[in-house]
């Protein structure tokens, strides 16, 4: 059986978003004799969940013959209550987690960039190195920057990546607001009806794609997600992520005007 028929089917039985013709023909044409199937879709998979689905550069990528959008009117709060007629894939633009106070997750956000980390009863502070020659002074830092970094934070970098996690131990009892984007580039905000798993601060990336299937419900502007219609697929736009992580701080303050509650 050729390759590329192999290709696209186990794409499609992973719920991906349908990949070109053209795409999977280079793909496979990239390398003589070709890689072995599980390589090559590993490789599919990776280029399909790191691409813009609203993005004409990833035309090239996809088959929009077999991407549908969502509804014009699936983000109009006018709209009466309607269901999904086909499966949908989207990608994530936001995560909020609506159960933790916009003032707990700004606190949470401040504490990683402090350098201190809450675990359990015990808070971790990161100080800066100093000049010391003294052995166990430094022996004491080592151990409490391994510890930090054991929970996510450190340098910058480890301190983003922790920021962007702040508040991932959601409960089950969380509830979860998305702004989800279509192929076409419309917009809708996603509420969970009932708490899935897999979405999370810390949890769902940003660019992430999920499908959405056939009978999800979209009541007045907002998609109602559940466990038996949402479908997430994983993935990220590297850039988007980044950046969402960095100006989460200042959203939730913008969020909150910026006044501290007494």
């Amino acid at each position: 059986m050729d390759l590329i028929p192999q290709l696209r089917a186990s794409l499609l039985a992973n719920s991906l978003p349908a990949p070109s013709t053209a795409f999977l023909t280079t793909l496979v044409a990239s390398r003589s004799p070709p890689p072995p199937l599980p390589s090559l879709l590993a490789t599919a998979k990776a280029r399909l969940l790191a691409c813009d689905l609203a993005s004409p550069s990833s035309a090239a990528l996809l088959d929009p013959s077999l991407l549908p959008a969502l509804p014009a009117d699936a983000a109009d709060a006018a709209a009466a209550s309607t269901k999904l007629p086909r499966d949908v894939h989207v990608q994530v633009l936001d995560v909020e987690n609506l159960s933790l106070a916009r003032w707990d997750q700004i606190e949470q956000l401040e504490a990683v960039a402090r350098g201190e980390r809450s675990r359990g009863r015990q808070v971790v502070r990161v100080a800066a190195d100093a000049d010391d020659d003294d052995d166990g002074a430094n022996g004491i830092r080592d151990a409490a920057h391994d510890a930090a970094m054991t929970e996510g934070d450190g340098p910058p970098p480890q301190r983003a990546a922790a920021a962007a996690g702040a508040g991932a131990g959601a409960g089950p009892y969380a509830t979860h607001r998305l702004v989800l984007q279509d192929c076409q580039g419309s917009r809708v905000y996603a509420i969970e009806l009932r708490r899935i798993d897999r979405i999370g601060v810390g949890k769902t990336t940003i660019g992430e794609k999920m499908l959405l299937r056939a009978g999800t419900v979209v009541a007045r502007g907002i998609v109602l997600l559940t466990p038996e219609t949402c479908l997430p697929l994983g993935g990220r736009v590297e850039a988007w992520h980044e950046a969402w992580a960095e100006g989460r701080l200042q959203r939730l303050n913008e969020a909150v005007g910026g006044h501290r509650p007494r």
